[in-house]
Formats: structure tokens, C-alpha cells, sequence
């Protein structure tokens, strides 16, 4: 697959763009009956993304292309099929290879879906 299968990219869960941390990204979220929502992100382009931090846990996983997970403590380069659990607090920023699709699991409210949230 080149692209995340067209059900997932239901207009209803884009992800607007002022709630991205990287520029010029497509992503769609999918919200839990708890408190944890799940975004699928491509990156058409290479993009850095801003310094942020969550205050719950965040999964990633790398379908396809090349992502540079940056933390204070050092970089680390995942490809497709790596992973890794990114602690509640964590300063993070990325580099992002044109064409890498990710998906991130939150332990938490990451994007609000509700315009009153």
C-alpha cells in the first residue's frame, strides 16, 4: 500500500491544520470511548515538526518511510515497523522523510474533535 485506505481518510476526522505540530501534513483522528484518540499522519513532503510535549503517553509506529523521533536525551531513527512508547511530559520534535506514514496512539485528548473543547 502507498497510502492509508480511503475509509480512514473520511473527511469528518481531518485533523485541521491548526492542530498540527508539523506543517503541511495530512492526519485524521479517531477518538476512543475513553480518553485516548489514535491519528493517522502522512507526510507528503519532508517536514520538521515544532518542539511539543503531552501531558499522557504517546505510541508510535512508522508504516512507511523514515521518521527521526527527537527527545532532549537524543535522536532515534525509526522505519517501517519500528515503535516506540513516548512518555507523558517528554519534549519532542521530529524530521520527517517525504512520503512516511505514521500512526500514533494517545493516552489522551491530543486533538480536539468537538469545536467546544
Amino acid at each position: 500500500m502507498n497510502s492509508f485506505p480511503d475509509f480512514i481518510k473520511d473527511e469528518a476526522n481531518r485533523i485541521p491544520e491548526d492542530q498540527q505540530n508539523t506543517a503541511a501534513v495530512e492526519g485524521f483522528v479517531y477518538q476512543g470511548r475513553g480518553a485516548g484518540q489514535v491519528a493517522f499522519w502522512t507526510c507528503h513532503e519532508a517536514r520538521e515538526s515544532n518542539w511539543h510535549r503531552h501531558d499522557f503517553p504517546e505510541y508510535l509506529c512508522v508504516v512507511a518511510g523514515e521518521y527521526v523521533l527527537v527527545l532532549e536525551e537524543g535522536e532515534r531513527t525509526l522505519g517501517p515497523g519500528d515503535e516506540v512508547e513516548i512518555r507523558a511530559g517528554a519534549r519532542q520534535s521530529a524530521r520527517i522523510a517525504a512520503g512516511t506514514r505514521t500512526i500514533h496512539a494517545f493516552g489522551g485528548r491530543r486533538i480536539a474533535i468537538d469545536p467546544d473543547e
